[in-house]
């Protein structure tokens, strides 16, 4: 912690606080990625940091408190106590304004924040995105409610006070008691079906169900150096492909993109994301819906596979399918440092890989994890 910082109020319940320490990566995920790397016989892969602060365009909030004094923060570790946080320094100022905006709506309209013990009041969470273009805001309210109506005083006093500054306001219901911040039902109150974000010179298209990298900076610089991996002409399959970040960028340039995705509001941010681009581009591309596993015999029939899986890492079938079927070239983005190292020792093990590349992406400051970019070629 820098010397000329005081002890931060939240610590350790708050791990992204800049006072938490410099942003970059743990020296634990060091060592296994300079592991990883000897073994495939590279040099200590390299780290790219971005802004240490303002950076995060992206955040889960929860709402809690009374009416007359609601609070909007993080829960403290290992309990439901939340710690108010009116002004984090790792969030884009957006993110905080509209936060700000959202304590004055519950005070002026008399909504009650959710209780968790006795499982009663209406607002849970606030979720926020931030269009970097523009600056305007995807708002969610979460609600302990079956309908939006409800909400129907908050979201009047938001669209007042914010105007052209929302991008999009939604109502999502989420009524279980439990750890789960989003429920199963949505509405759109006002604006744009999905936030639009560049990446790379990539139009891609956010639903506020879909996910979406809170460090857009540094994930545009990993999706750059992804797509690198990539030759011209290139048949490539994209597994875990979310709204295709990756694989919408190399719609000029490959034979065939096949891009896989299971959530179903991702795969109508894909949608949105394939109708933007040229006509030539968009006769390249097919969208697969479902489990990954169930796309696995697709490659045997790519030069190229690409897989961004969840923090548990490939799923066996797709495992399995590498190992029988190498493709020329692997190109692996992990958020998983556990299972990237468990899946490239199978790979590297089957004696049918090498390992040409590991590089480190430092997408979320300040904490224990890691976003890892690892190419194979067989």
């Amino acid at each position: 912690m820098p010397a000329q910082l005081p002890p931060c109020p939240h610590r350790p319940t708050c791990p992204g606080c800049p006072r938490y320490g410099e942003p970059g990566l743990a020296n634990a995920a060091h060592e296994q990625l300079r592991a990883l790397a000897a073994r495939g016989g590279l040099t200590p892969p390299r780290v790219v940091t971005g802004a240490p602060l303002g950076f995060r365009t992206r955040a889960r909030l929860a709402v809690r408190g009374r009416a007359a004094s609601p609070k909007v923060g993080i829960f403290q570790t290992g309990s439901h106590r939340i710690a108010d946080i009116p002004r984090c320094g790792i969030h884009h100022p957006a993110v905080n304004e509209i936060a700000a905006a959202l304590r004055r709506a519950i005070r002026e309209t008399g909504v009650e924040p959710y209780a968790d013990r006795p499982h009663r009041g209406v607002i849970r969470y606030l979720q926020v995105a931030v269009e970097r273009v523009t600056g305007r805001a995807q708002v969610v309210l979460v609600g302990n409610c079956e309908s939006a109506e409800p909400l129907a005083p908050v979201f009047a006093a938001l669209e007042r006070e914010l105007g052209p500054r929302l991008q999009g306001l939604f109502w999502n219901g989420n009524t279980s008691p439990g750890n789960a911040i989003l429920g199963p039902r949505w509405e759109r109150i006002s604006g744009d079906e999905a936030l639009r974000e560049s990446v790379a010179g990539t139009d891609v298209f956010h639903p506020p169900g879909a996910f979406g990298q809170s460090h857009p900076e540094l994930f545009e610089s990993l999706s750059l150096a992804a797509r690198a991996a990539v030759p011209d002409g290139a048949r490539v399959l994209e597994l875990y492909a979310g709204a295709g970040a990756i694989g919408l960028g190399l719609l000029g340039r490959a034979r065939s993109v096949d891009l896989n995705e299971l959530n179903p509001h991702a795969l109508r941010g894909m949608e949105l994301g394939i109708a933007a681009r040229p006509e030539a581009e968009r006769a390249r591309v097919t969208a697969l819906s479902g489990d990954a596993s169930a796309h696995a015999a697709r490659i045997a029939h790519a030069d190229v596979v690409i897989a961004d899986p969840p923090r548990r890492g490939l799923d066996r079938a797709v495992l399995d399918s590498l190992l029988a079927n190498p493709p020329a070239r692997f190109v692996y983005v992990s958020c998983g440092l556990e299972s990237l190292v468990r899946d490239s020792a199978a790979l590297l093990d089957s004696g049918r890989y090498a390992l040409t590349a590991l590089d480190a992406w430092a997408l979320f400051p300040y904490t224990e994890h890691v976003e890892t970019l690892a190419i194979f070629r067989s």
